[in-house]
C-alpha cells in the first residue's frame, strides 16, 4: 500500500509518465479518494498535471468534483466542454451549485444548457439564476422539506420515511402555509422527541429570521456566524418559501471575501490563483504596477522639486527613505483594520467619528513616539540638531497623516463604489510617500535656506 508522501509524489509528476501501468495506478488512486481530496489535488497541482488528473477521473465524479472546485480552476475545464457535456456534468448535483456552474459558460452556451436539461431541474435552477450570484438567493438551495402546521408529529415522521433520502445539512424543516408563506421552523431535534399526538404547530419555532433573496452573500455570512445557523430559510418579498442556505456554503462565501481581502491588499485581483498561467497572471498584475508606477512618479516628482536642498545636505538621501517607510507602515495597520471592519459590516457613519478620532490618536502618540527616537538617533548620527528636528517633525507629520489616510481612504473609497480592499493601499501608498518626502525635504529647505 503506497504512503500519503509517496501518493502524492506520483500525483505531482503524473504527466512525466509513460508506463500505462502507473497511470493506472495513479488513477485507482485519485478514484478512490475523497471528492473534496480530489479537488484539493487539481487545485494543487500546475496546469499541466491538472489536466493530466482530469483525464484520469471518472466520469461519475466529474461533476462533484466540478461544484467543489474554486471558479478559476473549474472554468479551465468548462472552456472545452459542449453543452451536452455541462448537463452530463449535473446528474445528481444541488440547484445553487448547477447554478454556479452556468453563470460561468459563455452566455451563448447558457440557453442551449438550460434546455437541454430536465423540467424539472431546470425550473429550480432558473429559480435560482433570476438573483445575482452574490445574493442570498443566488447561494441558496431550492431542495427543502416543507411541512403544513396542522400536521402531527406522526404524519410528519411518516412523510419523511417516504423519501429515499433527505437533504444534506438538514437540521430543521420549513413550516409553510398553503401559498407557500413562511411561517417558522420544526427542528429535527424536537421533532424526535416530541409525542407523536401533537401539531407541528404546537412545537414549531416561529420567532426564526428568515433572509431576504436580495440580501448580500456577505451579510448573510454575518448572519450565520451572529446566531450559529446549521441552515436558514430565504423568502421572497412577499415571505414566499424560496429555498434555504446551509453552512457549507456560508464557509464557502467567507474563504472567498477573506481571499478577496487579502488579494486585494496586494493588489490583485480574485480571479488570480497559486498556479494561474503566465498569460492571465502578467497582464493583470501589470496592470496595478502600472498604478503603483503613477504613484511612485507622482513621489519622485516632489523629491525633485527640493534636489538643490538634497545636493546641500546628503544626509536627507540617507534619511528620507525612512519618514515614508514609517509612514507607509503606519497607514497600512490602520487601513487593514478599517478594510476588515468595512468587511464585516462593522464600520457605519454612526461610529465612523470614533473610528477616525481613535486612530488620530493613535498617530499622533506613535508619531510622537517615534519622532524622538529618530530625532536622537539622526542627533548622534549626524551630529547636526536641525537633521534631528527636521526628521523629527517630518515623522510625526507623516504617521499622524497616515493613520488618518488609513482610516478615512476606505471608506471614501467604499462611497464612490470603489472596493477598499483593492485599490486602498496603493492609494495610501502615494499619500505616505509624498506626504513623507514633502514634509522631510520642505522642512529641510526651510531650515538650511
Amino acid at each position: 500500500m503506497a504512503t500519503k508522501a509517496n501518493q502524492l509524489s506520483l500525483l505531482a509528476k503524473v504527466d512525466q509518465i509513460i508506463d500505462p501501468a502507473d497511470l493506472n495506478r495513479v488513477a485507482h488512486m485519485l478514484n478512490n479518494l475523497a471528492i473534496p481530496d480530489i479537488a484539493h489535488h487539481l487545485e494543487s497541482a500546475p496546469p499541466r498535471v491538472r489536466r493530466v488528473l482530469w483525464e484520469l477521473l471518472d466520469e461519475e465524479f466529474e461533476g462533484e468534483v466540478l461544484g467543489e472546485l474554486s471558479e478559476q480552476v473549474r472554468l479551465e475545464f468548462l472552456e472545452g466542454m459542449d453543452s451536452a457535456e455541462v448537463v452530463s456534468l449535473f446528474e445528481g448535483m444541488d440547484p445553487d451549485d448547477i447554478a454556479d456552474i452556468i453563470q460561468q459558460l459563455p452566455d451563448q452556451v447558457i440557453p442551449e444548457v438550460l434546455q437541454a436539461m430536465d423540467a424539472q431541474d431546470r425550473q429550480r435552477v432558473e429559480k435560482v439564476l433570476t438573483f445575482a450570484e452574490d445574493t442570498a438567493g443566488g447561494l441558496m438551495n431550492t431542495d427543502t422539506i416543507t411541512v403544513r402546521p396542522d400536521l402531527t408529529m406522526d404524519v410528519v415522521l411518516r412523510y419523511l420515511r417516504r423519501h429515499e433520502e433527505i437533504p444534506a445539512v438538514t437540521d430543521n424543516l420549513f413550516v409553510v402555509n398553503r401559498n407557500d408563506t413562511f411561517l417558522g421552523i420544526l427542528p429535527i431535534h424536537k421533532l424526535l422527541t416530541s409525542s407523536t399526538n401533537i401539531s407541528v404547530r404546537e412545537v414549531m419555532v416561529t420567532d426564526v429570521q428568515a433572509i431576504p433573496a436580495t440580501l448580500p452573500d456577505s451579510e448573510v455570512a454575518h448572519l450565520f456566524e451572529r446566531h450559529d445557523w446549521v441552515s436558514a430559510p430565504v423568502v421572497d418579498e412577499r415571505g414566499k418559501l424560496l429555498g434555504r442556505i446551509t453552512i457549507d456554503d456560508v464557509v464557502d462565501v467567507i474563504i472567498e471575501d477573506a481571499d478577496h481581502s487579502l488579494l486585494g491588499l496586494a493588489g490583485l485581483s480574485d480571479e488570480e490563483e497559486t498556479f494561474s498561467p503566465v498569460r492571465r497572471t502578467a497582464p493583470a498584475r501589470s496592470l496595478w504596477l502600472c498604478v503603483n508606477l503613477g504613484a511612485a512618479l507622482l513621489a519622485a516628482s516632489v523629491v525633485n522639486l527640493f534636489s538643490d536642498t538634497i545636493e546641500k545636505v546628503v544626509a536627507l538621501a540617507v534619511l528620507m527613505p525612512i519618514v515614508a517607510n514609517m509612514g507607509g507602515v503606519a497607514g497600512h495597520q490602520t487601513l487593514t483594520v478599517v478594510v476588515r471592519g468595512i468587511a464585516l459590516g462593522q464600520v457605519s457613519r454612526n461610529n465612523l467619528r470614533w473610528l477616525f478620532n481613535k486612530e488620530f490618536i493613535v498617530g499622533c502618540i506613535n508619531g510622537l513616539l517615534w519622532a524622538v527616537v529618530m530625532g536622537t538617533i539622526a542627533a548622534l548620527w549626524f551630529a547636526d540638531y536641525r537633521i534631528a528636528l527636521i526628521i523629527a517633525a517630518a515623522m510625526a507629520i507623516n504617521l499622524i497623516t497616515a493613520a488618518s489616510a488609513g482610516a478615512l481612504l476606505p471608506v471614501a473609497l467604499k462611497a464612490m463604489r470603489i472596493d477598499p480592499a483593492l485599490a486602498g493601499s496603493m492609494a495610501l501608498t502615494a499619500v505616505t510617500d509624498v506626504t513623507g518626502f514633502f514634509s522631510f525635504l520642505g522642512l529641510a529647505t526651510l531650515f538650511y535656506a
